[in-house]
C-alpha cells in the first residue's frame, strides 16, 4: 500500500515539479537584456491599431504614436474600426490617420480584423514592417527604433515589453502588473537567453513583410497571439524579446470586468493547450527542435493559481500521510520546494515590476487573487466574438 501512495504522489508531483523548474531556469536568466540602436533609420512601419468601439481612448493612443522618435515619412497608422457602433473610425480621421472600417457577422474578432489590415498593407506594398499596437495603450517614444535595430540583425518577428498603464488604479491592477512582470518580462528574457522564442503578447508585436507572406497571418482564436505565434514556431521563425522599448495597455480594475477580461485570456490559453501541444511536441521530436520544445512547454505550465493550488494539495495530503505514519518525505520535500519557486518567480516579478514597497504590501492580498483567478477560470465560457472590456463596469 505504501508502495502504491508513492507512486501516485510521485505521478502527481512530476508534472508540477517540471513545470516548477522552467520558471526557475526562466527566472535565473531574467537579468536585464542590452539595448540595441540602429544604423539607420530609413524602414518604414506601418502601426495596425485594431479597434473595437475604442472611441474612449483611441485618442490618448494615437497621441502616444505622434510621439515615437521616427521619421515622419517613414511611418503611417492604420486604424481598423472592426464592427464598431460608435465613434471609433471618425476620432481617427480626425487625427490624420489611415481607417479601414470592417463589417462582418459571422467573422468578428481581433483575428479578423487583424488578418484585413494586414492583407492591405502587404498589397500596397510600402511598408518594411508591421507593428500591433492595442487601441488602449501608450508606447515607448523607441519602439520603432529598437524594432529597426532587430530588423537589421536579421530579426523577422519581434515583441515589446508588455506591461500595465494603470497600476495604481487598485490593489488589483497592481497584482496584474507584478503578474504580468512574471508572465511578460521574466518568462521572455529567459527565453531570448535560451536562444528561443518569447512568444507573442498582442500588443507591441513586429513583423516584417517577409515573415508575414512566409507564414499568412491565420489566427482567429481568443488568444490569437499565442496562436500566430505558435505557427511561426512551426514554420521555424522565433520570436526575438525587444526588453528596452515597451507597450502599456490599460488594466481594469472593477472584478466583473477584470474576470470577464482574465476568462478570456486564460480560457484562450487553455484551449491552445489541449489542440496544440501535442503537434509542438511531436514536432520538437522529430526536428530535435529545442523552439517548438519552449513553447510546448509555455503552454503545458498552467496558471499560476493552479500550480499554488497543486503544490497545496500535494503538500497538505503528504503532511496527512505522514502524520498518519507513512513515509513520505521525498515528495513531501518537492511539493514544498515547488511552492518555494512560485514564491520566488513571483517575487522576481514585483522586483520588475516598478512597484516598490506597495506592491510587495499588495502581495499579502495574492491569495485573495489567486482563489479569484480559479473562480474565473471555473466559471468561464467560450466565447466566439470580439467582447470589448467594459472599463468603467457600467
Amino acid at each position: 500500500m505504501s508502495t502504491v501512495i508513492h507512486l501516485a504522489l510521485w505521478l502527481f508531483l512530476l508534472p508540477l515539479a517540471a513545470a516548477c523548474l522552467y520558471l526557475l531556469l526562466l527566472s535565473l536568466l531574467s537579468g536585464a537584456l542590452p539595448s540595441r540602436r540602429p544604423a539607420q533609420r530609413q524602414l518604414r512601419f506601418a502601426v495596425v491599431i485594431p479597434a473595437h468601439d475604442e472611441a474612449a481612448v483611441i485618442g490618448r493612443t494615437l497621441k502616444s504614436l505622434a510621439a515615437i522618435d521616427w521619421p515622419r515619412e517613414a511611418m503611417r497608422v492604420l486604424v481598423v474600426a472592426d464592427n464598431c457602433t460608435d465613434d471609433t473610425a471618425a476620432i481617427a480621421r480626425l487625427a490624420g490617420v489611415d481607417v479601414l472600417e470592417r463589417r462582418h457577422e459571422q467573422l468578428r474578432g481581433k483575428g479578423y480584423a487583424l488578418q484585413s489590415a494586414f492583407a492591405q498593407v502587404l498589397e500596397q506594398d510600402w511598408a518594411d514592417a508591421l507593428v500591433v499596437v492595442d487601441a488602449d495603450s501608450e508606447v515607448s517614444p523607441n519602439l520603432l527604433e529598437a524594432f529597426a535595430a532587430r530588423i537589421e540583425q536579421g530579426a523577422n518577428v519581434m515583441q515589446a515589453r508588455y506591461g500595465v498603464l494603470n497600476p495604481w488604479d487598485s490593489w488589483r491592477t497592481r497584482l496584474m502588473t507584478i503578474a504580468l512582470a512574471a508572465f511578460h518580462i521574466v518568462r521572455s528574457r529567459g527565453r531570448e537567453r535560451l536562444g528561443v522564442s518569447c512568444g507573442l503578447r498582442g500588443n507591441g508585436m513586429c513583423f516584417t513583410r517577409a515573415v508575414l507572406r512566409a507564414v499568412p497571418y491565420q489566427a482567429y482564436s481568443l488568444a490569437e497571439d499565442i496562436e500566430y505565434g505558435i505557427q511561426l514556431g512551426l514554420g521555424g521563425h522565433r520570436v526575438r524579446y525587444v526588453d528596452e522599448a515597451e507597450v502599456l495597455g490599460e488594466m481594469v480594475s472593477n472584478p466583473r470586468s477584470a474576470t470577464s477580461q482574465r476568462q478570456r485570456w486564460e480560457g484562450g490559453r487553455l484551449m491552445l493547450a489541449r489542440q496544440l501541444a501535442g503537434p509542438l511536441l511531436a514536432d520538437a521530436w522529430q526536428r530535435r527542435s529545442a523552439l517548438s520544445l519552449d513553447l510546448a512547454m509555455d503552454l503545458l505550465v498552467l496558471p499560476l493559481a493552479y500550480l499554488v493550488l497543486l503544490a497545496g494539495i500535494a503538500l497538505l495530503a503528504g503532511g496527512a500521510l505522514q502524520l498518519a505514519g507513512v513515509a513520505v518525505a521525498g515528495p513531501l520535500w518537492v511539493a514544498a520546494a515547488c511552492l518555494t519557486i512560485i514564491v520566488l518567480y513571483v517575487l522576481r516579478g514585483w522586483s520588475l515590476s516598478g512597484l516598490g514597497w506597495r506592491g510587495l504590501v499588495d502581495l499579502a492580498r495574492a491569495p485573495a487573487y489567486f482563489v479569484w483567478k480559479l473562480l474565473a477560470l471555473a466559471t468561464r465560457r467560450e466565447r466566439d466574438r470580439w467582447v470589448r472590456t467594459d472599463r468603467n463596469g457600467s
